[in-house]
Protein backbone atom coordinates (compact mmCIF):
# COMPACT_ATOMS: atom_id res chain seq x y z
CA UNK A 1 0.00 0.00 0.00
CA UNK A 2 2.76 2.33 0.84
CA UNK A 3 4.30 1.88 -2.37
CA UNK A 4 1.25 2.22 -4.24
CA UNK A 5 0.38 5.81 -2.52
CA UNK A 6 4.27 6.45 -2.95
CA UNK A 7 3.37 6.07 -6.81
CA UNK A 8 0.44 7.90 -7.08
CA UNK A 9 2.54 10.71 -5.38
CA UNK A 10 5.47 10.48 -7.89
CA UNK A 11 2.73 10.46 -10.81
CA UNK A 12 1.01 13.64 -9.59
CA UNK A 13 4.22 15.67 -8.94
CA UNK A 14 5.28 14.09 -12.84
CA UNK A 15 1.96 14.92 -13.95
CA UNK A 16 2.09 18.09 -12.53
CA UNK A 17 5.10 19.49 -15.02
CA UNK A 18 3.09 21.26 -17.54
CA UNK A 19 5.17 20.25 -21.01
CA UNK A 20 2.90 23.30 -22.58
CA UNK A 21 3.91 26.29 -20.46
CA UNK A 22 7.84 25.05 -20.07
CA UNK A 23 7.88 24.52 -23.90
CA UNK A 24 6.25 27.56 -24.78
CA UNK A 25 8.75 29.89 -22.18
CA UNK A 26 11.93 27.93 -24.07
CA UNK A 27 10.68 28.93 -27.25
CA UNK A 28 9.98 32.48 -26.18
CA UNK A 29 6.13 31.89 -27.16
CA UNK A 30 2.95 33.18 -25.41
CA UNK A 31 2.16 31.09 -22.40
CA UNK A 32 -0.63 28.80 -24.04
CA UNK A 33 -3.00 29.93 -21.06
CA UNK A 34 -3.67 33.30 -22.51
CA UNK A 35 -3.88 32.58 -26.39
CA UNK A 36 -6.15 31.03 -27.80
CA UNK A 37 -8.36 28.51 -25.93
CA UNK A 38 -6.49 29.02 -23.06
CA UNK A 39 -6.16 25.17 -22.32
CA UNK A 40 -2.22 24.18 -22.16
CA UNK A 41 -2.55 21.71 -24.18
CA UNK A 42 -1.10 20.88 -27.42
CA UNK A 43 -4.00 21.28 -29.75
CA UNK A 44 -3.62 24.97 -28.65
CA UNK A 45 -0.19 25.40 -29.03
CA UNK A 46 -0.16 24.25 -32.46
CA UNK A 47 -3.27 27.04 -33.16
CA UNK A 48 -1.04 29.53 -31.17
CA UNK A 49 2.79 28.64 -32.29
CA UNK A 50 2.99 25.92 -34.88
CA UNK A 51 3.48 22.13 -35.09
CA UNK A 52 7.24 22.24 -33.83
CA UNK A 53 5.98 23.47 -30.18
CA UNK A 54 2.70 21.59 -30.65
CA UNK A 55 4.76 18.03 -30.98
CA UNK A 56 6.84 18.49 -28.45
CA UNK A 57 3.99 19.47 -26.09
CA UNK A 58 2.15 15.85 -27.15
CA UNK A 59 5.57 14.64 -26.42
CA UNK A 60 6.24 15.81 -23.08
CA UNK A 61 2.11 14.88 -22.32
CA UNK A 62 2.43 11.30 -23.06
CA UNK A 63 5.93 10.59 -21.66
CA UNK A 64 4.66 11.96 -18.20
CA UNK A 65 2.05 9.37 -18.13
CA UNK A 66 3.97 7.00 -19.78
CA UNK A 67 6.98 6.84 -17.00
CA UNK A 68 5.66 6.38 -13.86
CA UNK A 69 3.15 3.57 -15.05
CA UNK A 70 6.61 2.13 -16.52
CA UNK A 71 8.55 2.28 -13.65
CA UNK A 72 5.75 0.56 -11.48
CA UNK A 73 5.41 -2.36 -13.72
CA UNK A 74 9.25 -2.33 -13.93
CA UNK A 75 9.71 -2.88 -10.58
CA UNK A 76 6.94 -5.41 -9.75
CA UNK A 77 4.88 -3.62 -8.30
CA UNK A 78 0.84 -4.47 -7.59
CA UNK A 79 -1.78 -3.61 -10.09
CA UNK A 80 -3.00 -1.11 -7.41
CA UNK A 81 0.40 0.81 -7.75
CA UNK A 82 0.34 0.89 -11.70
CA UNK A 83 -3.40 2.33 -11.47
CA UNK A 84 -2.53 4.73 -8.64
CA UNK A 85 0.72 6.01 -10.94
CA UNK A 86 -1.35 6.74 -13.54
CA UNK A 87 -4.23 8.05 -11.82
CA UNK A 88 -1.63 10.72 -10.13
CA UNK A 89 -0.25 11.63 -13.24
CA UNK A 90 -3.48 12.22 -14.94
CA UNK A 91 -4.86 14.19 -12.28
CA UNK A 92 -1.43 16.10 -12.13
CA UNK A 93 -1.78 17.25 -15.90
CA UNK A 94 -5.33 18.04 -14.78
CA UNK A 95 -4.59 19.99 -11.76
CA UNK A 96 -1.04 21.18 -11.69
CA UNK A 97 0.73 22.10 -8.36
CA UNK A 98 3.39 24.11 -10.01
CA UNK A 99 0.66 25.78 -12.36
CA UNK A 100 -2.30 27.09 -9.74
CA UNK A 101 -3.67 23.90 -10.40
CA UNK A 102 -4.60 25.18 -13.99
CA UNK A 103 -3.95 22.33 -16.73
CA UNK A 104 -4.99 20.94 -19.77
CA UNK A 105 -7.93 18.45 -20.63
CA UNK A 106 -5.90 14.89 -20.17
CA UNK A 107 -5.97 13.03 -23.23
CA UNK A 108 -2.66 13.33 -24.20
CA UNK A 109 -1.61 11.76 -20.71
CA UNK A 110 -4.00 8.93 -20.75
CA UNK A 111 -2.97 8.10 -23.37
CA UNK A 112 0.65 7.53 -22.36
CA UNK A 113 -1.01 6.16 -19.12
CA UNK A 114 -2.27 3.93 -21.19
CA UNK A 115 0.55 2.79 -23.46
CA UNK A 116 2.27 2.21 -20.25
CA UNK A 117 -0.09 -0.41 -18.63
CA UNK A 118 -0.73 -2.20 -21.82
CA UNK A 119 0.89 -2.13 -25.87
CA UNK A 120 -2.68 -3.17 -26.23
CA UNK A 121 -4.44 -0.57 -24.86
CA UNK A 122 -2.69 2.26 -26.42
CA UNK A 123 -2.94 0.47 -29.47
CA UNK A 124 -6.64 0.00 -29.24
CA UNK A 125 -7.05 4.00 -28.17
CA UNK A 126 -5.28 4.97 -31.52
CA UNK A 127 -7.46 2.54 -33.56
CA UNK A 128 -10.57 3.88 -32.19
CA UNK A 129 -9.83 7.59 -32.68
CA UNK A 130 -8.80 7.35 -35.83
CA UNK A 131 -11.36 4.88 -36.95
CA UNK A 132 -14.03 7.97 -35.03
CA UNK A 133 -12.23 10.66 -36.43
CA UNK A 134 -11.99 9.21 -40.01
CA UNK A 135 -15.88 8.73 -40.09
CA UNK A 136 -16.83 11.79 -37.94
CA UNK A 137 -13.96 14.24 -38.85
CA UNK A 138 -14.42 15.62 -35.15
CA UNK A 139 -11.55 15.13 -33.14
CA UNK A 140 -12.65 15.81 -30.09
CA UNK A 141 -15.46 13.71 -30.95
CA UNK A 142 -12.73 11.00 -31.75
CA UNK A 143 -10.72 11.63 -28.41
CA UNK A 144 -14.28 11.30 -26.30
CA UNK A 145 -15.27 7.74 -27.47
CA UNK A 146 -11.25 6.27 -27.41
CA UNK A 147 -11.48 7.42 -23.74
CA UNK A 148 -15.17 6.14 -23.31
CA UNK A 149 -14.05 2.47 -24.82
CA UNK A 150 -10.72 2.09 -23.01
CA UNK A 151 -12.14 1.01 -19.25
CA UNK A 152 -14.32 -1.55 -21.41
CA UNK A 153 -11.32 -2.61 -23.75
CA UNK A 154 -9.35 -3.22 -20.70
CA UNK A 155 -12.07 -5.10 -18.95
CA UNK A 156 -12.90 -7.49 -21.78
CA UNK A 157 -8.73 -7.95 -22.14
CA UNK A 158 -8.43 -9.40 -18.15
CA UNK A 159 -7.09 -6.04 -17.07
CA UNK A 160 -7.17 -5.99 -13.27
CA UNK A 161 -10.05 -4.27 -11.24
CA UNK A 162 -7.61 -1.35 -10.52
CA UNK A 163 -6.87 -0.11 -13.80
CA UNK A 164 -10.40 -0.83 -14.91
CA UNK A 165 -11.72 1.79 -12.20
CA UNK A 166 -8.61 4.11 -12.76
CA UNK A 167 -9.49 4.48 -16.20
CA UNK A 168 -13.09 4.75 -16.19
CA UNK A 169 -12.41 7.62 -13.49
CA UNK A 170 -9.95 9.29 -16.06
CA UNK A 171 -12.49 8.83 -18.76
CA UNK A 172 -15.12 10.88 -16.63
CA UNK A 173 -12.78 13.46 -16.19
CA UNK A 174 -11.61 13.88 -20.17
CA UNK A 175 -15.43 14.28 -20.92
CA UNK A 176 -15.95 16.74 -17.95
CA UNK A 177 -12.89 18.66 -19.38
CA UNK A 178 -14.66 18.81 -23.35
CA UNK A 179 -17.97 19.83 -21.55
CA UNK A 180 -17.28 23.15 -24.03
CA UNK A 181 -16.81 20.71 -27.18
CA UNK A 182 -19.36 19.03 -26.46
CA UNK A 183 -21.90 21.25 -26.31
CA UNK A 184 -20.62 22.63 -29.66
CA UNK A 185 -20.59 18.83 -31.15
CA UNK A 186 -24.32 19.30 -30.06
CA UNK A 187 -25.25 22.17 -31.66
CA UNK A 188 -23.03 21.55 -35.00
CA UNK A 189 -20.94 24.53 -34.22
CA UNK A 190 -17.36 22.20 -33.35
CA UNK A 191 -14.77 22.38 -35.64
CA UNK A 192 -13.83 19.74 -37.90
CA UNK A 193 -10.51 18.13 -38.49
CA UNK A 194 -9.51 20.46 -41.55
CA UNK A 195 -11.02 23.46 -39.79
CA UNK A 196 -14.23 23.43 -41.36
CA UNK A 197 -17.33 23.99 -39.06
CA UNK A 198 -21.18 22.59 -39.80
Amino acid sequence: MLSALAFAVIGYLLGSVSSAILICRLLGKDDPRTTGSGNPGATNVLRAHGRGAAAATLAGDVAKGLLPVLAAKLLGLSPLAVALAGLGAFLGHLYPVFFNFRGGKGVATYIGVLFGMSLWLGASFAAIWLATAAITRYSSLAALVASAASPVVALVSGQSLWIVIALAVMAVAIFSRHHENIARLRNGTESRIGGRKI
